[in-house]
């Protein structure tokens, strides 16, 4: 039976809510979720029972301290669960919602199904929106592919571009793979061209049981010169027009305040994983029996985000710490990075160094003079964009290489392409 009693946790937490569990409609090959399988029996139907679900939006509503409550729907493909299940979504949370509260829906596709009906329903029920892309086709299609093994980007557009015409601006999730990480300028201003104004990386990192990774993995140094590669962009350019996650989580840090990005807190815990049947685990990145936190059709959620088991998990982001992060100048902006990262060993043998250490570390420590001279413009009370034109006017009319190009020869990024193909439309010192 399910406690009468409603614990409301002091601080707002999210929960992945995973409608469909690890089902898919793509078989990317870097999928951590894809494994998931084998938690559920055969013959689990792999959907969401109503119960469940309600159960899980009256605990969620009940449990949060408000006055937003942020549901975000993940997956497997969550948009599989069907849009009348969406319609059952929000009749509950109008149901269990009091008026001084506001639900939030957030939902994260790969867009394959995201047909008119889809973008007219999630535009019509206020659902925010993210979709996954790797950059342009040739470099997505290397690793998000059908389940037949086809490409899938001129499906992921087509969702993108029906959302735009419903009136939805959708957020990016790139993540970042072995392939992508070598051409960070290409990945960007396939982006830029496509005017995407929210972007996320993520890094893939798949760990194997020989504590190396899987082949699609990013490496450490190919990490950090992606970053580095798109901030010096970014910070010159594209300030105005695009948002990246991590370059302004990172400016959070540096001005004072904490931030919103789990793998950059100094603790975990706060992000719960619910699965389709009704399982709740630590986090969407540990989803196993060890991690298990009950079911929420016989427990709390406010219970079960407090257990000390999910504490001690939370708190161990900073205890088991090595050496070489505590002494670290960087350790503010990074704080050890994922724990599913941190299997690497540092130069002295100690263990839990995060895996993309020497690349947090390279990148982290190029924005440094960038990040402090953007907080004190942000103590004075200018605004961050005002930055473009000071580095404009220290720097002077740089890259004089790309003033003079031919249009019609190569473009310098390295893409391959004719220049007036490339980057002659999204880099400004190409026309100057």
């Amino acid at each position: 039976m399910t406690s009468d009693k409603h614990p409301v946790h002091e601080w707002p937490y999210i929960v992945m809510a995973k409608p469909v569990g690890p089902t898919c409609n793509l078989h990317c090959r870097y999928c951590y979720y894809l494994n998931k399988f084998s938690l559920f029996p055969q013959r689990d139907r792999l959907m969401m029972s109503d119960s469940i679900l309600e159960a899980y939006i009256r605990q969620f509503i009940q449990s949060s301290p408000g006055p937003m409550v942020h549901f975000v729907w993940h997956g497997g493909e969550p948009t599989l669960a069907g849009i009348k299940f969406y319609e059952r979504v929000i009749d509950l949370q109008e149901q269990y919602c009091p008026p001084e509260f506001q639900c939030v829906n957030n939902i994260q596709t790969n867009g394959i199904l995201l047909d008119r009906s889809w973008c007219t329903f999630l535009f019509d029920a206020k659902f925010h929106v993210g979709i996954s892309l790797d950059g342009p086709g040739r470099l997505h299609d290397k690793f998000r592919i059908s389940q037949g093994g086809d490409s899938s980007h001129n499906l992921a557009m087509t969702g993108f571009y029906n959302l735009r015409e419903a009136g939805i601006d959708p957020d990016v999730l790139c993540s970042v793979n072995a392939v992508n990480s070598q051409f960070p300028q290409e990945t960007y201003r396939f982006f830029l061209r496509h005017n995407v104004s929210w972007l996320q990386f993520i890094p893939i990192v798949v760990r194997l049981s020989n504590n190396t990774v899987s082949r699609q993995s990013v490496d450490a140094i190919s990490y950090g010169n992606f970053l580095k590669a798109i901030f010096d962009e970014w910070i010159r350019y594209d300030m105005t027009s695009i948002a990246i996650q991590l370059f302004l989580e990172c400016l959070r840090v540096w001005i004072g305040e904490s931030p919103n990005l789990c793998v950059m807190a100094d603790k975990c815990g706060q992000v719960l994983a619910l699965e389709h049947d009704g399982s709740v685990y630590s986090c969407d990145h540990f989803v196993d029996r060890r991690h298990l936190l009950g079911q929420i059709d016989t427990s709390e959620l406010g219970d079960m985000i407090a257990l000390s088991a999910q504490v001690e998990f939370g708190l161990a982001k900073t205890s088991t710490l090595p050496l070489s992060c505590i002494t670290c100048p960087v350790l503010m902006a990074c704080n050890g990075g994922c724990p599913k990262d941190r299997f690497a060993l540092s130069a002295d043998g100690t263990a839990d160094l995060n895996y993309l250490c020497a690349g947090y570390k390279d990148f982290l420590l190029h924005i440094l003079p960038y990040m402090e001279q953007l907080a004190a413009l942000i103590s004075k009370g200018e605004r961050p964009s005002s930055f473009m034109n000071t580095l404009k006017a220290t720097e002077g009319e740089d890259r004089a290489k790309w003033r003079h190009a031919n249009r019609n020869g190569p473009c310098l990024c390295g893409s391959g392409k004719k220049l007036k193909k490339c980057c002659l439309s999204v880099r400004r010192e190409c026309n100057s």
